[in-house]
């Protein structure tokens, strides 16, 4: 059995999901956000997320985390240079816990689990909840995210350490 964590990075809130299992089949999850506060500044909020991230796989000891790849729109690009500063301290984290990382694109990860790359953050939500037997929503969405990232990686995890070595 092999325990995949999935992140979905964002400054507000982290997305964080975690599933143990093998290949299709999942044995249990878990699913959760780190937030921080917008009245701390940058450098405070960064150090929280790598912190309580850093406790975690430390504490979870997972074979794989799959982080959701930092993409960029045209109109928000300071959004995108953010999302990279969060990206980089999870990264960090998983580096200082020996925990191999891969990073997904998010049209990836929708084409991967609803078959539609363009699908919308509702249809993914579904497809995650659905493929997880829960029978609720799941929020916030961030954690559905994630969680949907480390279903990817349970299902491709040995193509994904191939990739990272």
């Amino acid at each position: 059995m092999v325990k995949i964590i999935g992140i979905d990075p964002g400054l507000s809130a982290t997305g964080i999901g975690i599933v143990s299992g093998l290949g299709p089949k999942i044995v249990s999850y878990s699913l959760g956000c780190i937030h921080t506060a917008k009245s701390t500044p940058l450098p405070g909020r960064l150090d929280k997320i790598f912190s309580k991230l850093h406790q975690l796989l430390i504490s979870e000891n997972p074979d794989l985390m799959v982080i959701e790849d930092v993409y960029s729109l045209n109109r928000y690009p300071k959004s995108g240079i953010i999302l990279g500063q969060v990206t980089g301290v999870i990264q960090l984290a998983g580096f200082h816990a020996a925990v191999p990382a891969i990073e997904v694109p998010v049209r990836e990860a929708k084409q991967i689990l609803t078959g539609n790359g363009n699908a919308s953050k509702a249809q993914l939500e579904k497809a995650v909840r659905h493929r997880l037997n829960h029978k609720t929503r799941i929020k916030p969405v961030h954690a559905s995210d994630a969680v949907g990232l480390a279903l990817i990686g349970l299902y491709r995890y040995q193509d994904s350490l191939r990739a990272v070595k």
